[in-house]
């Protein structure tokens, strides 16, 4: 087998776009002792509060821990979130290296998406979403489009990270299909259901397991047969005419559908998994990087579901450092199943 630690040392060469659903993630950390006389609902004593980059912003920013170069093109409000997240993705960003820049285009009818988690002894108790998730008007979109245009010219792979909040609309996704086309620049995308018919063309898509079920109409989404999987992999490629997709299917690995192959599965590494936020994020962001670094689609598969082992070892939006990804790929084996 090819010495998947090679891919990863050749990272740093790779130069991906981030289009998409920019989203600042919120915890507010505590402790639970009680429960509410007023509902039944638990108290929770607030300890400390602290603030990660989610959606797009997530993807951008793990392809700097991993070595990669990005940016990043989005949407945010012109409010207090927007100035955090932009103060995240500047913390993020090594400037010395000019391995990260942004361009931020600002709503002013619309608030900046923010998920505020509270959590209780590393168990999230609810989560309140703050967002307008109505499509960006021709105004932005062409605003946008002039930010996509002026940096597409640098990269090497571009990412669409759709939480359906607004980005990724009709005319932006046809723009950049035409534009990496021209350019013979792969777009892999992290889907929302709803968006399926906008993807047409795109590289590679990236579906969990209840999205290519629900995309394909086959139900129960959580039924894990075989058979079925295959049904809704091979579905979505012929509808959407794309070279490549990979449903992730949690603990149960991922499914690798490319054209004129046969289907390959992908066991994921053995980890306690503590939350499974963002991991969607570190599975694109990774396959970002090893294709840009000349890894096949079955090869970036494996070096994302390690990726995606290691994040899901942690609480809360999180990352992913080279160090820990080429641990990984020495301390587990890759099995594959037939």
């Amino acid at each position: 087998m090819t010495n998947l630690a090679a891919f990863v040392e050749q990272f740093r060469f790779a130069k991906i776009l981030i289009v998409g659903d920019l989203i600042l993630d919120d915890y507010l950390w505590g402790t639970v002792e009680r429960i509410s006389p007023e509902a039944p609902v638990p108290i929770v004593s607030v300890t400390s509060r602290t603030q990660a980059l989610g959606g797009a912003g997530n993807v951008f920013h793990n392809i700097i821990t991993l070595g990669g170069q990005a940016w990043v093109c989005g949407v945010v409000g012109d409010d207090e979130p927007a100035q955090l997240l932009r103060e995240k993705l500047k913390t993020c960003c090594d400037i010395d290296s000019r391995n990260g820049s942004f361009g931020l285009c600002t709503d002013h009818e619309r608030p900046t998406t923010q998920k505020t988690r509270i959590i209780s002894h590393n168990q999230q108790v609810v989560r309140v979403d703050t967002e307008r998730a109505h499509d960006i008007d021709a105004t932005l979109e062409a605003l946008l489009l002039e930010q996509i245009t002026h940096n597409i010219i640098h990269v090497s792979c571009i990412v669409i990270s759709d939480y359906a909040k607004g980005v990724v609309t009709a005319p932006i996704m046809q723009a950049i299909c035409k534009l990496a086309a021209e350019r013979k620049i792969p777009v892999i995308v992290d889907p929302k259901v709803e968006h399926f018919s906008r993807y047409n063309g795109v590289t590679m898509l990236t579906p969990n397991q209840r999205e290519a079920m629900s995309a394909t109409g086959i139900w129960p989404s959580s039924n894990t047969s075989f058979e079925l999987i295959e049904q809704a992999g091979r579905a979505i490629q012929n509808q959407q005419q794309c070279d490549a997709v990979l449903i992730t299917q949690g603990e149960h690995g991922m499914s690798l559908f490319e054209v004129a192959q046969e289907t390959r599965r992908i066991q994921t590494t053995a980890r306690p998994v503590f939350d499974v936020t963002g991991a969607g994020d570190t599975v694109v962001s990774t396959l970002a990087l090893a294709l840009s670094a000349g890894a096949s689609f079955y090869e970036a598969a494996i070096l994302a579901t390690h990726a995606a082992g290691i994040v899901v070892g942690k609480v809360g939006t999180s990352t992913v450092v080279q160090e820990e990804l080429l641990e990984s790929l020495t301390s587990y084996g890759t099995e594959i199943v037939k």
